[in-house]
């Protein structure tokens, strides 16, 4: 019989129990199939699954285990994953009703790398509408709970893959990033997550129907119950597809530091841009405090030097651009016709959105110029400082709100409504410039409610930002699971 908390361990544990023979992949996947029908009609995490093929591929699994084969790292493991991938016979909808009928006929690369891993896939999980939200919910599958607080939001658009990781309804999982989609749902549900450096993860099969060309600044990548999940996950899923694997590999350096007294680290609490609530900011205030007592080099004052208002201001310009094909025809028009009408000192959120959504290509190269202006700049900051430790997202998870557009609600921040979007700063800061950023949890606000730090580190140091996760994890807050779900 498992035990209590085996459907909460990491991928890595529940590798190593099906190793040791402790627990077979059937019978580690029907635990899991339980709890999904236990606990699942409340969450509404999981939205699609595939028990029949897991089932066989569990069986498989067992029967591998029993002849001594030599093993992948993941093997037997249960695995749902985000909506938006493409499984073999699961719809891939985006939760647009129009693709509701879009059912895959492959495994997107990431998929079938992570199968090669080992894992057991059997479900998929919830997303928002174009996979455009810091919530979950749309017209095809509902709305997912965060399971700290069914009355809050899991996070987006991976909040359905975050809410199951934490609910322990299933082993791993894995989600996209443009607008923080992969690390806003860590921290608002109290799990690990990893936003790669752009380009080095193949999207392939994770996209609207028809479409193969990357997006700018969107990325593929885990998330977890543990930062050593996160690294297993990540080095199954990095690397080129077939046409750009026959020009380049991918080799990614090992982290250079193996203890917290050894680091040299940036922290960042808040900033003008984005006001992030004092019990954030009191959790990583504290983890600061940890750090210098681990010997740990920390500066609260340190940054790159740049203007952090343009930062944001290009991450928008080319977060919209990079999104802007979404729109339909009349959509396009209409938006040209107001950006048209917008006043040229207008930087609102909106403002910045309508323009850049009908962005002129010349105007776009400009932009991308200083872009790549700034990675030189954070390349400068990254030869002093080995990592910037700052906020995932404003506030600790806020009650559902789907009303109006995400452009016109609000947050809580110290008592005080701010714009929603205003936290797209702290989703800009690593994505904008190709960096990678890995979410830990560090604590809980007096409600309860998980809090997890970003932690920023250089173009291609992935291996880095996970590592320090894993010392975090190691020597100052794992995982904990939420009351009542044991």
């Amino acid at each position: 019989m498992a035990s209590p908390d085996m459907p909460f361990r990491t991928a890595t544990d529940l590798a190593r129990a099906i190793r040791k023979k402790k627990i077979g992949c059937v019978e580690l996947l029907e635990l899991y199939l339980k709890r999904i029908e236990t606990y699942n009609p409340k969450l509404n995490a999981v939205i699609a699954l595939d028990t029949g093929n897991a089932r066989k591929a569990a069986k498989a699994a067992d029967k591998k285990v029993a002849r001594g084969e030599d093993l992948p790292p993941l093997h037997g493991v249960p695995m749902t994953i985000k909506e938006s991938y493409d499984v073999t016979g699961l719809p891939t909808t985006w939760g647009d009703p129009a693709l509701r009928a879009n059912v895959a006929s492959a495994d997107a690369l990431s998929v079938t790398r992570l199968r090669a891993a080992g894992v057991t896939l059997f479900g998929k999980t919830n997303v928002p509408l174009m996979l455009a939200d810091w919530q979950s919910y749309n017209a095809i599958y509902g709305t997912t709970g965060n399971p700290w607080d069914l009355a809050r939001s899991p996070g987006g658009s991976s909040g359905g893959s975050a809410a199951a990781l934490a609910a322990g309804l299933t082993g791993i999982e894995a989600g996209s990033d443009i607008g923080a989609s992969i690390r806003n749902p860590a921290h608002y549900c109290g799990v690990y997550g990893h936003k790669p450096t752009w380009g080095i993860v193949s999207p392939r099969g994770h996209a609207l129907p028809g479409r193969v060309a990357q997006s700018d600044i969107s990325v593929i990548g885990p998330l977890a119950r543990g930062a050593e999940d996160l690294d297993t996950a990540f080095q199954a899923m990095a690397g080129p597809d077939d046409v750009d694997g026959a020009g380049w590999q991918l080799k990614l350096p090992k982290p250079a530091k193996t203890k917290l007294k050894e680091f040299k680290v940036a922290v960042m609490l808040d900033d003008p841009n984005s006001a992030v609530d004092q019990e954030v900011q009191s959790l990583l205030s504290r983890l600061a405090e940890f750090l210098g007592k681990s010997k740990a080099k920390v500066s609260m004052t340190a940054r790159p030097e740049l203007d952090t208002t343009e930062l944001h201001r290009v991450y928008v310009a080319l977060l919209r651009s990079a999104t802007s094909g979404r729109q339909s025809d009349s959509d396009y028009a209409r938006n040209q016709e107001t950006a048209r009408g917008l006043a040229r000192d207008d930087h609102s959120y909106f403002a910045e959105m309508t323009r850049s959504n009908v962005l002129g290509h010349r105007d776009w190269l400009a932009i991308n110029e200083r872009r790549h202006q700034l990675r030189l700049r954070w390349a400068e900051f990254f030869k002093e400082y080995d990592l910037l430790l700052c906020p995932a997202a404003a506030s600790a998870a806020f009650p559902h709100d789907q009303v109006g557009e995400r452009h016109e609600r609000t947050i809580e921040v110290d008592g005080r409504r701010v714009p929603t979007t205003d936290q797209l700063f702290w989703a800009g800061i690593a994505s904008v410039c190709y960096l990678p950023g890995t979410v830990a949890p560090i604590g809980f606000t007096p409600r309860g409610l998980p809090v997890g730090v970003q932690i920023v580190g250089p173009q291609y140091g992935d291996r880095t930002t996970i590592a320090f996760a894993k010392l975090l994890e190691r020597e100052y807050q794992a995982f904990v699971p939420p009351p009542g779900y044991a």
